[in-house]
């Protein structure tokens, strides 16, 4: 292909190719972007809370059972003493709000 006098290449449909940004700046801007945008997702965004972080208190915990919803029969219990989400020793017969049945 021959160049005109502006310097530009003309395309195979006879228009000319203007001067901007090349598919590779686009792809090096594009992936820097990218993972601008992932390094500020990961900070930005709250962490799943830590087995165990909450309070007793914050929870509502009681170490008497509600009516038969009993920690023992809870899905976030762990044998023998403790939770998923309460932080502490947790007693087998206690109880708080956030009991889940196990299924």
């Amino acid at each position: 292909m021959t160049n005109d006098s502006s310097g530009r290449i003309p395309s195979s449909t006879g228009s000319q190719q203007s001067p901007g940004v090349s598919r590779r700046q686009l792809f090096r801007d594009a992936t820097a972007f990218a993972g601008g945008v992932a390094a500020l997702a990961t900070t930005m965004i709250p962490q799943r809370a830590e087995a165990g972080a909450m309070t007793k208190q914050a929870a509502g915990y009681q170490a008497t059972p509600k009516g038969d919803q009993r920690c023992d029969g809870c899905s976030l219990f762990q044998a023998p003493a403790s939770c998923k989400f309460v932080a502490g020793d947790i007693s087998s017969s206690g109880w708080c709000r956030l009991y889940v049945k196990k299924s």
